[in-house]
């Protein structure tokens, strides 16, 4: 399953193109982007929540996909860096930590209470109107959504959907 090029192990994922196998899944994939996509929320901050979300599922894959898509974006290399100790970063946002504490409250448990309390919520309100949350809540689920391809077929980071999926 590996292949060695000068020195270097280069992997293969583990699944063929699961769009190939479930075409159905490229009308999901699709519609997912377009619902994060409809300028409720900024982009920038879209793709600073789904970096943090693949940080936090330890997907090399998504985090790689993620960060490529902030540096395609021109965000600075130290907003990107700094995504993983956002709480005592300098370069966000209050609107962008908000979103960043609401993916950490969704995908991290707490042994002491609910996951996104009132307060977070109410903070988060007072950014974005309920389109936004609405839409920050899909760019979440979204993640939630292609985790498992991520981490059960580990496509191989920085390749493209055509050549990332074996054959």
């Amino acid at each position: 399953m590996t292949a060695t090029t000068t020195g270097q192990e280069k992997s293969q994922s583990r699944l063929p193109n699961p769009a190939v196998l479930v075409p159905e899944l490229a009308e999901i994939s699709r519609a997912l982007v377009k619902a994060t996509g409809n300028g409720s929320v900024p982009q920038a901050t879209i793709s600073l929540v789904q970096l943090r979300a693949g940080q936090i599922v330890g997907s090399t894959y998504l985090t790689v996909l993620h960060t490529g898509n902030l540096r395609r974006a021109e965000q600075s290399e130290e907003r990107i860096t700094a995504v993983a100790s956002w709480r005592d970063a300098t370069r966000f946002t209050d609107a962008e930590r908000v979103a960043l504490e609401l993916v950490e409250a969704v995908l991290l448990p707490n042994p002491h209470g609910e996951r996104v309390s009132d307060d977070l919520y109410a903070r988060a309100a007072a950014h974005y109107d309920d389109t936004a949350l609405a839409t920050l809540t899909m760019a979440i689920g979204q993640i939630g959504f292609f985790t498992p391809l991520a981490l059960i077929g580990k496509p191989t980071p920085g390749v493209g959907p055509a050549q990332q999926w074996r054959d």
